[in-house]
Parts: C-alpha cells; structure tokens; sequence
C-alpha cells in the first residue's frame, strides 16, 4: 500500500481531552454531535459515513477521521464511566460506549476492505513503468501481486490469524506463492533485459529496478513466513506435490543472490527454514545448491549479521531434521549440511571474534552425534576438542556429555586417538605448575569437565586406558608444590566421592579444637541427607556402589600416597596438610563402610604414615607421621561425636557422651516438681507475689519465669491449685490476659518471636488446670474464656448474622497478633478426656465445622488441623475427615499432607488414618493423589503398615502411572499378589513389561544417576529429589518375592527368553536398539536374582556367568556399568554373594555379616580393562580432477592452495593481488571454471575464516541463479569425468597417496632443475604421478609466490 494511502490527519494529542468531552457530551445531550463526528460532512448508512463517488484516497481519508472521532468517543465515555456517575447516566454512558466500539469494528473492517481492494504499491509501479514492461507476463505478474503483495508484513501478521478456516489459509499462502513466483519471472526477465557486467561496483550497488523489485520479494516472502507460522499444515500443503515444491524453491533460491540485500536474503533463509518440514525439501535445496550460499552467507563479514543469523538457523533446521530422520535409510547429504557448509561452520568456530561462534560450536556438538565421520574428517572434531580444553567454559558441559557418547561404543571410539584426544580435558590441571594464581579459574572448570567425565561409565573406563594413566596423572598433580593446583584437585576428589564436608570441617583445617563444638543444640536437629557419607544404610544404592568402585579406582592409582606426600611436605599447622587429612580419613570412612573387609583392610594399614610415624632417625619423618595419625585418629573421633545425619528418629542410646548430661536435666526437673508440690504456705504467697500478677494488671510487669515456675511446680498440687484460683484474685486475673475481649491482653500483642512464650504460658496453665478437678470446674462455670472463644469464633461465622467492624479472628489479626496462639492452646485441650468435654460443651467443634466450610479463611483451617490433637476417637478425626474432603482443593491438599506427617511420626500402624489417606486416592484432583500416594508409598516400607493396607484391598486402577509404585508394593506380599492376580493386573502389566515397560526402566535409572551425579540440569526439585539412588521397584523383582508370583514367571517363561537374549546379543557393539533392549533385560534379570526365590532362576539357566563375560569383556562402556549394577542386586542376598565370590567378585558386607547389595571385583583390570584400538585415519585421498587449461588458472589455483599454509599464505597472497592488477591475467577471477575449483578447495582443506571470506572477494563472480547453475554443472562435470578417467580403478581412488613429504621433496627437486616442463600447460606427467598429483586440492608443482621461471616478479619476493 502506498505510503499516501496510510497517512490520515489526526487532532493534535492536547485536543483527544476535550474532543472526547465534547463527543460525548454530544451524545448526551441527546445525539446531535453524533451526525457531526460520525459523518464528517455527510450522512451515516451503517454507522458508516455515505463514500457515494470519491475515490480510494478520499474514502479512506473520511474513514480514517471517522475512526479517530469515535475513538475519542470512547475514550470519553471510558473517563466518565471512572468517574462513578449517578446510576441513570451510567446506563446511558454504557450504551454509547457499546456503540462507540461497534461503529469502532465496522469502520475498521472497511477500511481493511479498501486496502485489499487498492491498486499495487507504488514500488512496484515504479519498478513497472523503468522497465516499459508490456501486457504479456508481466500483466500476469501485477494481477497476481493484486492478491496479497500489497499487505505490508506488519498488517498481513495482525490480519492473517484472523482467518479461522484451513481452506482459506492455505488459499492465502498459495496467492503469496504465485506473486513470489511472478516476481522471479520477471526479474529473469529484467535482468536478459539489462545484462550484467562483472565489474566491482555492479556486485555492490544494484540498480533501482532490482532493489524495488527486492523489497517487494522481501514483503512477499514476511507474509508467507507470517502465514506458515500461523497454520503449519499450510507448509506440507505448499510442499505437498513436487511441481508446487519446485516452483516455490525456484522463487525463494534466486532472492539468496548477491544483488540481493541482506534483508532480503535474511527473509529467503526464514521462509526456508519454515518449509523445511522432510526430506524431499531437502533434497530439493540440495538440487538448486543451497549450499553455495550457504558457504558465501557464512563468509561475510559482521556487517551482514542478519544475513548470518537466518543462514545458521537454516542449518540447525537441517541437523534437527536429520535428527528426525536418523532411523529411516536415506543419504546422509540430504539430512545433515554438505562438507563444505561444515567446514565453513568449522571456520567459524575457530573464529575467536565472530559473533556467531558459539552457535557454529554447539551445532558442530550437534552434527557430531548424527554423523561423527562428517564432523571428523572436515575438522570439527578437533576444534570441538580445542574448546573443551580452553573454554568457553560455558560450553564444557554439552562438550564432555557429547564426547562421553562418543567413547562408549568402538565404532565411533575408533575416531579418537587413544591418550593424547580426550586427554586435553585434563590439561588444565596437570600443565597448572608455574602459571599463577591467574590459572586458578580455568583450573577449576577443567575440574567440573573432570568430575563429569569420571562419574560415567565411558568416562571412567576410559581413563583408566593403559594402566590408569589419565587417573595417575591427575593425582600426580598432588605431588606437585602449588598451593592453588593442590587446592582443586583436593576439592575434586570431596566431590567425586560425594563426601559433604561437615560443619565443623572449616574449625579443623584451621586447628581448632573440637571438643565443645558439639554442645550446639541446632546441630543434632539437622534434617538427614540421603547423600551425605554416614552409617550404612540397609538400602541398595547405586551410588554408593559406584563410589565404591572410585574408592578403588583412586586408591589403586595412589591416591592416599599423593596425600601424604603432601603432609611430608608441608608443615603439620597448614590448612592444605589438614585438608588432605581430612580427605585421608573421608577415604578410610568410605572404604570401611563401602569395600570388603580385605580390600578396606589393605586401604587402612597407611603402611607410609606408619612408616614415617616409626623413623626414629629423622625427627622430621617422625613428627610428620605423628601428626598425621593424631589428626585422622582426631577426625574419626570427633566425627562420631559430632555427626550431623546421626539417627535422630532412633532412641538415645544410654552410653553415649550426652547421656549424663540428659540424665542430670531430667533430675532437676523431677526435683524442681516435687520441692514445688512440697511448699509450705508462706513460700507459696511469697511467690505469688513474686510473679507481679495481683500487684500489676499489665503483663508486661510479670515475671514470666516466675509465673512458669508456679503453674509448673505448686500449682501441679490440688491444694495450691485451688488458693489459687479462689482465695486470691491470681487465677481470676491470669485468666482475664487470655480472654479474647481483653483490652490490651492476650489477643493484642504483636507476633513476635520475643512474645511466643505467652502462648507457651497459656498452653501451659491450660495443662495444668485440666490437669485437677477444681480447674476443669473453673474453667467451666466460674470463667468465660471458652464463652467468649467460642463467641468469637461464631463472629466470624458469616451464617450467623453480622459482623462486627473488628472480629477476634480476622485474617490481619490472626496474621500479626497472638490470635493464632488461641488455636495452639484450644489443640492442648484435646489433648484430654476433659478438654473435649469442655469443647463439646461449648460448641467449639460446632464453629470448628462451620469454619472448615469457608473458602475465604483457608488460615484458620489450617491452624485448627495442625494443632487439634487426634489421639482420641471423635470430634477431631470427624474434623480432619471433613477437611479430607473438602470442597476446595487447597484444603484437602493440606490436610492431605498433615495426614501423611501424622502417619510418619505414628509409632503404631493406625488403621483410621490408613483408611483416611486411602480415601484421598480418590480425590479429583490429581495433585491430592500423588500426594496420598506419595506418604502410603512411605508408610508402606513398613511391612505392618503394608500388611493392613493390603487387607484393605483399594481400588487403584483409577490412578493410572501414578498409582504404579503403590500396586509394585502390594506385589510383594502373598495377600497383595493374590489380590491383584485376581483382578487381572498381574496378567496386563507383565505383557507391558515385557515389550515396552522394560526399557522405559533403563532409561529411567540412567536419567535417575544422571541427575543424582549432577550430570544434567533440571528445573524439577522434586523429580531431583526424589532418587536417592536405592533401585526403583521393578515389576519382575516385586513378583519374584512370593512363591505364586515366582510360579506364574516360570509359567510366562518370560526369564528363558531374557536369558537366551542375553547369550545371543552378549557382546553386540553396534545396533543401538539391541543394545537398550540388552540393557532392560539385564536390569529385569538383576532385579530377579535380588530376591531369594528369583536367584533360583538364574541358576537354573546358568546366567551369571554370561553377565560377568559382558561385565568384563563387553566393548559398549555402558553395558559394563549396568552389569556391573546388576552384580551389585544379585549380591543382595548370600546365596548371590557367594555366587560370585566363587568367580572372583567379592561382596561388601556389614558388621554383622548381612548382605549390602555392594559388590566389586577382586581383581579390579578385570573389569576397568579396555582393550587397545588402532584409532582411523581420517587424512582421506584428495579427488582426481582434470588439469585446468590455462597456466594462469593453474598458478591462481596453487596460490589458492597456499593460502591454507600459514607459513606462506602472505607471499601466495600478494602473489594473487598481482595477478588480480594485471590486465592480462585479469580475467582468471571472472572464470567461473576457475571459481569451482576455489570452492572445491575450500569445501576440502582448512581455511581460516578471514582466507575464505579473502577468496570470495578475489573473483568478480556475482552469486546468482545462472552462476550457481554453472557450479552445479561443473561439479557434475568434474565428478563424472573423474570417474571415466579412472575407469575401474576406483579402488586406487580411495587408497591414500604418497606422503606430503615425499610431494614436497619432488616438488623442490622440480623448482631446483629450473626446468621449462613446470610452466607448459600440457602437463605431460607420468600415469603413476598422474594418479597422485593430476589436480589435487593441494600445491603439486611448485609453490607460487617464491621463485620459479614463470614469473619474473617472483624473484622479488624471495
């Protein structure tokens, strides 16, 4: 739309105030400035103004001005409404605002109209009348833009959403594509109208005509793209048919030429990347050589950033499509980018200053898990390895996780040289000696790609290559003198090993003394952590089965030597000594607790420290060894004392350090009851009197240790109790600071840490009153607080009647004050026999019921469920149930959890709150039953609970996935698998299991380890949370605990067909897909042989022996983890243990000889071993290509040659620009024979970025349509003549030629002779030399630039 079509004249933005007073003030006053404003001169049809007889312009003129005008309606209308008029005028304002909005919509739809209805743009009008096109094509060209070209990108993106049918959609995107069609007919035509003239300043500055013709292609192409975006079934539609695909990419194509502008190309790429949808676009692109300008994109400069951006996004859309299409048999080149955009991604990526470098490094990480031989043999591996070493830091992560897939199975291993590839990752640490402070930062990132790597099978296996000798020398780097290197790789190892360092292990490395620091109260509350390095746990868990198996791997290299090679020499006071004796005593912890006894045994002799601590003839050895025992046997004992995850649930053990401290308390206050129950009139008034209450009405006068002295001590006596409360005015006025209607008292102070204790005041005196006859009578007869508390409570009862201004109870209150606190002490009554009957008596649970029904006040429910005692059948079970299923979600949700925290901290099963959290499995609300799921899951690792809830037998069915791990639970007992066999469960889920469900285990313990080993980032806290690394339930492991469960699994006869599995794919390297399927099955078979009755099985079919072949012999890393795992679950129990003991794997055991579910080999090669491989040579024979005719092409090609070499670069440069200044020689660089040699040699060797961008701007080639054409022609050309050369020898094709040195000797021996042969053109070589040297994409003559007998100016540059 012309840009005079859009601008309409607007009231200046002071008047929009008073035009919209004044239309609106029109309209109320009975409609007569209606006709002005909306009409503007003429009458209104339609709440239209009357557009008989003017034109397009003038009818959107008086549209835009009516526009404006009632815009200013509403916006008047809309200030009025604001203003809260009378009742009366509202309605009237209402009315006109909805009118105002109506006619608003209905000018706006005509307006619209019109602009679709307009005449083309004025560009393209232009473009028309410079060209002097006729009626022929170019007519059809214009009728066709008439459809939808005239949309800008902006309005056809508002508009196009709008269209809600399919048909009109696609009908859309198809009138786009017939104008972007129409577009390249004509500019085909313009430009054999006007031919091209290669000459510099044509390439950069295009004529009007083709840049109003690029803008109208640009707005086309945002249409289309905004249409694709809307509707994506519209791009399988526009791709459906190959006519309409070839038509659509022969318009986009020719837009990516350099007349083009970066905008326009930047369009082109976007709309390409929406219609790459399959293959066949692919392969279509691939047909009208996108990757040419690709290549030419990827070589600008940062001024064509945007141009670049859509380029790298068109390739990622390529590598996710090859990802798609991984599985089915297709070429490679159509689902992954070409060798030469990957070397031009390759370029990129070594480019420290490009912008786009980091997107080319995670694309080559991408492109190397789809294709390693393509990213390997252009060079991207080892730019991807030159990353890892040196950084972006950022990027380590996704690096080392694509290596480590790299190195788990041979056939892409084999793309790695063993010992020097991979091994850059540890440079950072072991080539830290003498760099400073200022390495420290890049040390500590190579640690983390470190830990990565050693916390995966591949990772670790791998390392341990060639007698551990990665491993070795990361802990050599012990034994290096550097405080800052020794610090890291310290702090390596506490996190390898998982060791949480303890809150006292900062006072130890400073030397401190530790024998008060565990007096500290909040210490011994700490929450345990599942991962922190305690006592054993009776549960199997994979981690610690695989730090198990560091703990030997580390100790094995030498790692307790390094240790204390550091404490020989450093001082026994410094904070790096004291650090590594710490990690001393960590190690001889783990090995303890997770080694055989033999193996911790060989671990704990410290045969050196010994060694040095019995040298009586160097002092020095000597106080060195001292110190260090002094300090491991310091930690060990402080350690035991001050445990942070000691058994908190457990009793206190009557022989510990603090029993006599506990002792002594329990007697004072035992002494301090009795002497208070014994005294005397006099000290009993004397008291009182000391407590301020009968001199003092304000309680902030009170002795408050006084008074808790009193109700604790004397009151507790029937006696006292009674003088109390009716002889003196004491218990009258203590209860008046409780009474809600007390001015200033209890219900008006501030929530304050500091006046908690008034709320333990009145809990206690609660006790104490019930705990007599006389104070349960004054509590009910002789005092109103529980009248004026249950009267409270009703006033906020909105069924009763009104409100009072100020209720006791209001959320603010209740929120600020100690209103809260009446909760706490009404749940202390409940808590008796005789506060119930209090409550019932004063309808305090009738107020509770009607409160528990209010949506607004979710507080007050949750302090009564919180603080209501459920000991006793009743009012407050009938409560919770109540609140179980309340009408509003959020209460059930927390009732829900207060139920699940009563069952945990139950001491008995009760069968009243299995039957309530049973319940909740039926709640609508799926997350109410993950909740009960999730605390009968827990409730049932008690076998008790187990049992009741199995006798209860609950439907389950409804929960689907969810409700999974429940019915795993009930599988293990004989009532449970009764129960489900009968109700066909067991029936449908071991046919899941056994074809899918298998699997989907695999995976999910894989992902389990990798979150636990912080291997992958994740957002989900309580999926991170919730694996502490036992082994989940497996449906085959759950049915081998009972006798008819291990009856129907030999009736299925599924474990015979695990078992042949096994043996048939054992030591299978290269499907994938057998290799996951190998894995699940190992998983169930070790799941099956975790149970008494299921390791039957596996002796019957002789399995075990098979698993400890893959376990030892397997080429695939990760199989070797998961059998070894699966030894880990077979070792669970003795008869397992002793299995493999008997082959050589010994199981770790505890003090009391019951299994851990821990097993390593006796002999650990056997298992870390991998064997030695030849890795591949990616050096690749360059193609035999025909000699180029000329001898000045022939020197270009060379000097093109030499722009790869470092070395020579500069004088094969200059070389070239003198050749580019010779008007003889001139025309080379407009060849384009010549331009496809040079693109041929940058799509085969390495060019840094600034060489390739410096090739392309040596040819005046322009990148278009007819010149690409041209290059796709010559490479067919080339290929087919290279293949018709070589006839059938193609075999002498593919093996490797001479070595380079051996070219180069010949080429000096030539260049010596001085002879006349190197500058004839015929090259007249013998056939052998032809084979190797025709054409290669390297120098083979001579090098250019230097000295020779063909240029005279050469000499110069020597």
């Amino acid at each position: 739309m012309p840009t005079a079509l859009l601008e309409v004249n607007r009231p200046p933005p002071t008047s929009n105030g008073s035009s919209a007073a004044t239309a609106v003030n029109g309209y109320l006053d009975g409609g007569a400035a209606s006709t002005s404003f909306l009409s503007v001169g003429s009458t209104v049809v339609d709440g239209l103004p009357n557009l008989e007889g003017k034109d397009v312009v003038q009818q959107l003129e008086i549209l835009q001005k009516a526009l404006e005008n009632e815009r200013h309606v509403k916006q008047g209308a809309e200030n009025m409404l604001d203003a809260a008029p009378k009742e009366t005028l509202r309605d009237k304002i209402e009315r006109l605002l909805s009118d105002a909005n109506r006619r608003i919509t209905t000018i706006t739809k005509r307006i619209e109209e019109l602009r679709e209805q307009s005449a083309p743009s004025r560009t393209l009008r232009k473009m028309r009348s410079a060209n002097n096109l006729g009626a022929g094509s170019p007519g059809q060209a214009g009728s066709r833009s008439n459809q939808g070209s005239t949309l800008s990108s902006k309005q056809s993106r508002d508009e196009f959403p709008n269209h809600e049918d399919y048909r009109s959609a696609i009908s859309y995107a198809t009138s786009l594509t017939s104008t972007l069609v129409s577009y390249t007919r004509t500019s085909s035509a313009s430009t054999a109208a006007s031919p091209f003239t290669a000459s510099t300043s044509s390439l950069a500055q295009p004529s009007s005509t083709e840049a109003e013709l690029d803008h109208a292609r640009a707005e086309t192409m945002d249409q289309l793209v905004a249409a694709l975006q809307s509707n994506v079934r519209v791009a399988y539609e526009l791709t459906s048919s190959p006519q309409s695909l070839d038509d659509l990419v022969g318009a986009v194509v020719p837009c990516l030429a350099d007349t083009s502008l970066k905008e326009t190309r930047a369009g082109a790429y976007r709309l390409l990347c929406h219609l790459l949808i399959n293959v066949d676009v692919c392969a279509k692109l691939h047909e009208f050589g996108i990757d040419y300008y690709l290549v030419r994109s990827l070589a600008r400069d940062s001024k064509h950033s945007v141009e670049k951006e859509h380029a790298m996004r068109l390739i990622r859309t390529v590598v996710e499509l090859g990802c798609r299409t991984r599985k089915m048999a297709l070429p490679s080149s159509f689902t992954l980018p070409s060798d030469a955009v990957t070397r031009a991604l390759v370029s990129i990526a070594e480019h420290a200053e490009d912008a786009f470098r980091l997107a080319a490094i995670e694309t080559l990480a991408e492109m190397m898990l789809l294709d390693i031989d393509l990213v390997a043999r252009t060079g991207g591996m080892r730019v991807l390895l030159s990353v890892l070493a040196e950084g972006p830091e950022e990027f380590a992560p996704v690096l080392v996780t694509t290596f480590l897939y790299v190195i788990d199975t041979p056939s892409t291993r084999a793309y790695l040289n063993p010992g020097t590839d991979l091994e850059i990752a540890l440079s950072g640490i072991t080539d830290a000696y003498g760099k400073g402070e200022a390495h420290t930062e890049r040390m500590t990132a190579c640690a983390k790609v470190v830990a990565a790597m050693l916390r995966t099978w591949s990772g670790l296996i791998y390392l341990c290559m060639d007698d551990m000798q990665a491993i070795r020398a990361l802990i050599d780097t012990l034994r290096i003198p550097g405080l800052a290197t020794r610090d890291v790789v310290l702090d390596l190892f506490f996190d390898l090993l998982h060791i949480k360092l303890p809150e006292w292990h900062a006072e130890f490395i400073k030397g401190r003394r530790l024998t008060m620091y565990g007096r500290q109260k909040p210490l011994a509350n700490q929450p345990q952590d599942p991962t922190d390095s305690g006592p054993s746990r009776d549960k199997l868990n994979l981690i610690d089965h695989y730090i198990a198996l560091l703990v030997l791997v580390f100790t094995n290299a030498g790692l307790v030597e390094a240790l204390v090679t550091i404490l020989e020499e450093s001082t026994s006071s410094s904070k790096i000594a004291r650090k590594a004796t710490l990690l001393i005593g960590e190690v001889l912890q783990l090995a303890n607790r997770l080694l055989p006894l033999a193996m911790a045994a060989k671990i704990q002799t410290l045969a050196r420290v010994f060694n040095l601590a019995t040298d009586y003839t160097d002092g020095h050895n000597r106080i060195v060894g001292t110190s260090a025992l002094s300090s491991v046997d310091s930690f060990n004992r402080n350690r035991t004392r001050l445990q942070p995850n000691a058994l908190s649930n457990s009793r206190q053990r009557a022989n510990s350090v603090d029993e006599p401290v506990r002792r002594g308390q329990r007697q004072h206050v035992e002494n301090r009851i009795k002497l208070g129950m014994q005294i005397d009139d006099r000290a009993f008034q004397a008291l009182l009197l000391e407590t301020q209450v009968l001199t003092a009405r304000e309680h902030m006068k009170w002795n408050y240790d006084s008074l808790m002295d009193l109700i604790e001590g004397p009151m507790l006596n029937p006696k006292r109790l009674e003088e109390a409360l009716k002889v003196s005015k004491f218990g009258k006025r203590l209860m008046l600071f409780f009474h809600p209607q007390t001015r200033k008292g209890f219900a008006d102070m501030k929530r304050t840490k500091s006046n908690q204790k008034w709320v333990k005041l009145g809990c206690t005196l609660i006790t104490t009153l019930l705990s007599n006859a006389d104070g349960v009578r004054f509590l009910q007869t002789d005092d109103p607080f529980l009248k004026q508390l249950a009267d409270a409570l009703n006033d906020i009862d909105p069924t009763r009647g009104s409100m009072s201004a100020d209720p006791t109870f209001s959320r603010p209150r209740v929120e600020e004050t100690l209103t809260y606190g009446y909760f706490e002490i009404l749940g202390t009554m409940s808590r008796y026999p005789e506060g119930l009957e209090l409550l019932e008596r004063f309808r305090i649970f009738t107020a509770f019921y009607r409160l528990s029904e209010l949506r607004s006040r979710e507080d007050l429910v949750r302090l009564i469920i919180e603080h209501i005692d459920y000991t006793q059948d009743g009012h407050p079970r009938i409560l919770l149930s109540k609140a179980l299923t309340s009408s509003y979600k959020h209460v059930r949700e927390y009732a829900t959890r207060h139920l699940g925290h009563l069952i945990h901290t139950s001491t008995r099963a009760n069968s009243w709150m299995l039957r309530l959290l049973l319940t909740q499995l039926y709640d609508p609300a799926p997350e109410v039953c993950e909740l009960a799921v999730h605390f009968l899951r827990e409730a049932c690792e008690d076998r008790e609970i187990l049992q009741l809830v199995v006798e209860m037998q609950p439907t389950l069915d409804h929960l689907g996935d969810i409700g999974h791990p429940l019915l795993l639970k009930f599988m293990s007992t004989p009532v449970g698998f009764h129960y489900l066999y009968t109700a066909d469960y067991i029936d449908r889920e071991m046919e899941g299991w056994f074809h899918e469900r298998n699997k989907q285990y695999a995976v999910q313990i894989e992902i389990y380890l990798a979150r636990a080993f912080n291997l992958v980032n994740t957002d989900d806290d309580d999926e991170a949370l919730s694996f502490e690394g036992t082994v989940p339930a497996h449906f085959y492991g759950e049915m081998a605990k009972t006798e008819f469960g291990c009856h129907v699994l030999q009736e299925k006869g599924h474990f015979i067909e695990f078992a042949e599995f096994i043996r048939q794919h054992m030591l299978e390297h290269e499907d994938l897909e057998i290799i996951d399927k190998l894995k699940s099955v190992l998983w169930a078979v070790g799941n099956i042989g975790a149970t008494p009755r299921g390791l039957q099985f596996l002796e019957d079919q002789e399995i075990i022996p098979t698993i400890l072949e893959i376990a030892e012999g397997s080429l695939v890393l990760s199989v070797r983890g998961t059998c070894f795992f699966v030894l880990g679950l077979i070792s669970s129990t003795p008869q397992g243990a002793e299995i493999l003991d008997d082959y050589g794997w010994e199981a770790t055991m505890s003090p009391l000889g019951a299994t851990t579910g821990l097993c390593v080999p006796s002999t650990l090669d056997r298992f870390i071993s991998l064997p030695p491989y030849n890795p591949l040579t990616l050096e690749q024979p360059p193609p035999i290509l025909p000699a180029l005719p000329t001898q000045a092409e022939r020197e270009v090609m060379n000097c093109i040659h030499n722009l790869a070499n470092t070395v020579i670069a500069n004088a094969a440069s200059r070389t070239l620009a003198r050749y580019k200044s010779r008007p003889e020689t001139r025309g080379v660089f407009s060849s384009i024979r010549l331009f496809d040699r040079a693109l041929q040699a940058l799509s085969s060797q390495r060019y840094r970025l600034p060489v390739r961008r410096y090739v392309f701007e040596l040819f005046d080639v322009r990148f278009d349509v007819p010149t690409v054409a041209s290059l796709v022609e010559y490479r067919r050309a080339t290929i087919l003549g290279a293949k018709s050369s070589t006839g059938t020898s193609s075999s002498r094709c593919r093996t490797p030629g001479p070595p380079a040195a051996k070219l180069k000797r010949s080429q000096r021996r030539r260049s010596e002779s001085g002879s006349e042969d190197d500058d004839d053109g015929s090259y007249e070589e013998s056939d052998t030399e032809r084979e190797v040297a025709a054409l290669k994409l390297k120098p083979v003559q001579r090098v250019v630039g230097f000295d020779g007998p063909g240029d005279p100016d050469d000499e110069e540059d020597v």
